[in-house]
C-alpha cells in the first residue's frame, strides 16, 4: 500500500524546504505531518501517541532553528518520528524499525539530524549540555543547542543532574520541557504534581513575560534589553521568591507555560528564546495522541498499538482458535499476586513500567504492596534494598537493558549487603523492534561476575513460576536474578502447582551421543526443535536445560565432560562473559579438554528487526543451531534414502 503526503509535506525532504514557507502555512503542514504518521504507522506499525503530541513542536523547531547547525537532542525518541520525516527520510519511513530498514530511534550513523544516538531516558540535557559547551570553547557562539524532554523522563535522577550542572554552566542551551503527564504509562512521584501546580499559577510568569514584552518594544539595543531584563528579573525576583520556581531556583530562566499544539505561539516563543543568551527552559503542556481521538483517551494502549484500522481504530490481533501461551510478563504478574496471597512479606517494584512488567495488575489488587517509582532504575533498586533490610521479600522488575543504568547500585546496595532482593529482568535477550538501545544482551555477564548474586533464566512458563517460588522462600538469602525474554513462552497450560527448584541445578531435557547442547533459559526450546530436525540425519545429541549460571550445577558439568568430548553452549545474552563463557571456565579449571562452540550474541552491536529475524542473524536459531551439529559431527552423518 503506498502512503503519500499532503500537498506541502510532499515538497518537503529538509528543514530547508519547510523554512522557505510562511508562518501561516505550517497549519497545514503540521495537519498533513500528523496524518502521514497516523497512515503509515497503522499500516506498518511503530510506536504512535509520542509523536503525534509534538506535531507543532517538531515543525516549530525545524522552522526557527538552523538543524542541523543548530543541535537538537530528543529525549528516549519515541516522540522523533515527525523529525525523522522532516529530515530527508519521508520516502523510507515506511522502514521505520523493520528489519534492515531505518531506526525508531535517532541514531548517529543515520542522520546529521540525528546529533545524539537516544533509546533509554533522561539523557538529552545532560548531552546537549555538552555540546553547547564544546560549541562555546570552539567559538561557535551562534550555535543554538535544544534539548527536548518530556515530563515523564525529568523523573531520573540524571536528568537533575544535568539541571544542577547547565545552571552554573553558561552554556547556550534550550530545554523544553514537554509536559503531557505521561511516559508509557501516566507519571507519578511529586514532580507531576508540581509540574500541575506551575502550570496554573501565572502570578511569577505573566510578570515576567509582561517585562519582556515592554522592553521588546523599547527603542533600545539588544544589549540594553537584556540588561535591562536582568535587573528587572532581579526585581521580579525580590518580590516573588525565587524558590517558587524550581528550575529558577536552579539559575535556569523559566517560560511558560505555554500551549504545545498552538504552532503560531511556538513559532514565536523559540524565535524570542534563539535570542536570548544562556541556560533556559520553556514549558510547553501537550496531549500525547493528539490529533487521534482514541489515543488521546487511552494513551497507554495507545502507544505503540501495532498494526490498526485508522477509521474504526481496530487493532489487528492474531485471531486463533487454539490456547496460546502467556506472555513470560503476564506469567510474572500474575504469579506474583498468587505468591502475595501465601506471603505477606512480598512487595513489587518497577520503575515506570507497570504495563509493560505486568506489575499493574498487583498495583489493582494490592496497591499498598506494588510501587511505580517513575523512571527511576537506580532508586528502584537501592529502594528494594532499603525494604529487604526490613524484611520484606521484593521483585525487583526492571528491563534487562534498563538495569544497567542500576549496576552500581546491585552491587553497592544489594550484593556487598547479601540483601536478598529479587531481580526480574524482563526484555532479556533480543527484543526485535526497538533495537541496540533496548536489547538485554549482557545481563548474564555483568551479573554473574557479581559475588553472592544467583542468576537463572527460565526455559518456560512452568519453569519462571518455579524460579519465583524458590526465590522467595525464606531459605533463600541471597539476591535472586531471574531473566526472561519479550514475548510469548511456549506452554498454554502454564498454572501448575508451585514447585521448589534447588538453586543450582539443572535438568537433563535429552539424553543423546556424540555431543552435548547445553542451553540456558528460553533458547532450549530452540535446541528442541533443532533436534526434530536433527534426528533425520541420524544424530542424537544430547540436551540439558541449565537454568543457572551462577552457581552452576558442577556435578551435571562433571558428567557432561566426562562423557562428551563436543558440547554446544546456547543463550541469548553477548557471548563475552556470558553463560558459554562460564561453561569453558569450569572446563579448564578442572582440566577437561572437549571441543566447545558457543552460540550466542557475537560481539557486535545488533540492529533492529524481529526477534526471529535477529536470532537467525546471530545463529542460535535451531537452523543455526541444528547446522552448528552438523558441523561439529559431519564425519557421522548418516545419509538416508529419499
Amino acid at each position: 500500500m503506498e502512503i503519500t503526503a499532503g500537498q506541502l509535506l510532499s515538497q518537503i525532504e529538509y528543514p530547508s524546504d519547510l523554512r522557505k514557507l510562511s508562518k501561516e502555512q505550517l497549519h497545514q503542514v503540521c495537519d498533513e505531518l500528523r496524518q502521514f504518521i497516523i497512515d503509515v504507522v497503522s499500516v506498518h506499525g511503530g510506536h504512535f501517541g509520542a509523536s503525534l503530541g509534538v506535531v507543532e513542536l517538531t515543525v516549530a523547531l525545524h522552522y526557527i532553528f538552523n538543524t542541523p547547525y543548530d543541535q537538537l537532542v530528543w529525549d528516549v525518541g519515541h516522540q522523533a518520528y515527525g523529525h525523522k520525516i522532516l529530515t530527508g527520510r519521508k520516502s523510507v519511513f515506511h522502514t521505520n524499525r523493520k528489519y534492515k530498514g531505518i531506526s525508531g530511534f535517532p541514531n548517529r550513523g543515520e542522520s546529521e539530524y540525528d546529533t545524539f544516538g537516544v533509546g533509554h531516558s533522561s539523557t538529552s540535557i545532560g548531552a546537549a549540555l555538552g555540546m553547547a559547551i564544546a560549541s562555546k570553547n570552539k567559538g561557535e557562539l551562534d550555535r543554538q543547542h535544544i534539548a527536548v524532554i518530556g515530563d515523564g523522563a525529568m523523573t531520573a535522577g540524571m536528568a537533575f543532574e544535568a539541571l544542577n550542572h547547565a545552571g552554573v554552566s553558561n552554556a547556550n542551551l534550550l530545554i523544553i520541557l514537554n509536559d503531557n503527564c505521561m511516559s508509557i504509562d501516566p507519571n507519578v512521584g511529586a514532580l507531576k504534581e508540581y509540574l500541575t501546580d506551575i502550570t496554573t499559577s501565572h502570578t511569577y510568569n505573566k510578570f515576567r513575560d509582561d517585562v519582556w514584552n515592554l522592553l521588546g518594544k523599547l527603542p533600545v539595543g539588544k544589549k540594553f534589553t537584556r540588561d535591562m531584563a536582568s535587573k528587572l528579573e532581579a526585581s521580579v525576583k525580590g518580590m516573588v521568591s525565587k524558590s517558587s520556581n524550581l528550575f529558577e531556583s536552579l539559575n535556569l530562566r523559566y517560560f511558560g507555560a505555554i500551549d504545545g499544539h498552538n504552532i503560531t505561539k511556538l513559532v514565536d516563543t523559540l524565535q524570542d528564546l534563539r535570542d536570548i543568551p544562556g541556560p533556559k527552559l520553556l514549558h510547553i503542556v501537550t496531549t500525547k495522541g493528539k490529533g487521534y481521538a482514541l489515543a488521546e483517551k487511552d494513551q497507554t494502549k495507545w502507544h505503540a498499538p501495532g498494526l490498526f484500522d485508522k477509521i474504526t481504530g481496530e487493532i489487528f490481533k492474531k485471531t486463533i482458535d487454539t490456547p496460546q501461551p502467556p506472555k513470560y510478563q503476564d506469567v510474572f504478574g500474575h504469579t506474583i499476586i498468587e505468591l502475595a496471597e501465601l506471603n505477606n512479606t512480598i512487595m513489587g517494584i518497577t520503575p515506570a513500567m507497570p504495563s509493560g512488567s505486568s506489575l499493574k495488575l498487583m498495583m489493582e489488587k494490592m496497591p499498598d504492596r506494588a510501587i511505580d517509582v517513575g523512571i527511576c532504575e537506580q532508586h528502584a533498586v537501592t529502594l528494594s534494598a532499603g525494604l529487604a533490610t526490613q524484611g520484606m521479600t521484593v521483585f525487583c522488575n526492571i528491563y534487562s537493558s534498563f538495569m544497567q543504568r542500576a549496576y552500581d547500585q546491585v552491587v553497592h546496595d544489594v550484593a556487598i549487603q547479601n540483601l536478598p532482593v529479587i531481580l526480574c529482568l524482563d526484555r532479556a535477550g533480543l527484543v526485535g523492534d526497538d533495537g541496540a538501545t533496548h536489547h538485554g544482551a549482557y545481563d548474564i555477564s555483568y551479573m554473574r561476575s557479581i559475588p553472592n548474586m544467583i542468576v537463572s533464566a527460565p526455559m518456560n512458563e512452568e519453569e519462571l513460576r518455579n524460579l519465583m517460588y524458590t526465590a522467595q522462600l525464606p531459605t533463600n538469602r541471597s539476591p535472586f536474578v531471574i531473566r526472561y525474554p519479550r514475548g510469548e513462552g511456549v506452554m498454554a497450560d502454564w498454572r501448575k502447582p508451585f514447585t521448589e527448584i534447588r538453586i543450582g541445578t539443572g535438568r537433563k531435557i535429552q539424553d543423546g551421543r556424540d555431543v552435548a547442547i547445553l542451553s540456558l533459559g528460553h533458547p532450549g526450546n530452540f535446541v528442541t526443535e533443532a533436534m526434530k530436525e536433527l534426528m533425520t540425519d541420524g544424530l542424537q545429541p544430547a540436551h540439558y536445560d541449565m537454568r543457572f549460571v551462577k552457581p552452576l550445577d558442577t556435578a551435571m558439568l562433571h558428567d557432561i565432560f566426562q562423557r562428551y568430548d563436543k558440547v554446544i553452549t546456547v543463550e541469548d545474552g553477548c557471548l563475552q562473559g556470558g553463560f558459554g563463557s562460564a561453561v569453558i571456565e569450569f572446563m579448564v579449571d578442572n582440566d577437561y579438554k572437549a571441543e566447545v562452540k558457543r552460540l550466542g550474541i557475537p560481539d557486535r552491536l545488533v540492529e533492529h528487526g524481529k526477534p526471529v529475524e535477529l536470532q537467525r542473524e546471530c545463529g542460535y536459531d535451531a537452523i543455526g543451531i541444528a547446522n552448528t551439529v552438523r558441523e561439529m559431527l559431519k564425519s557421522k552423518i548418516t545419509v538416508h534414502a529419499s
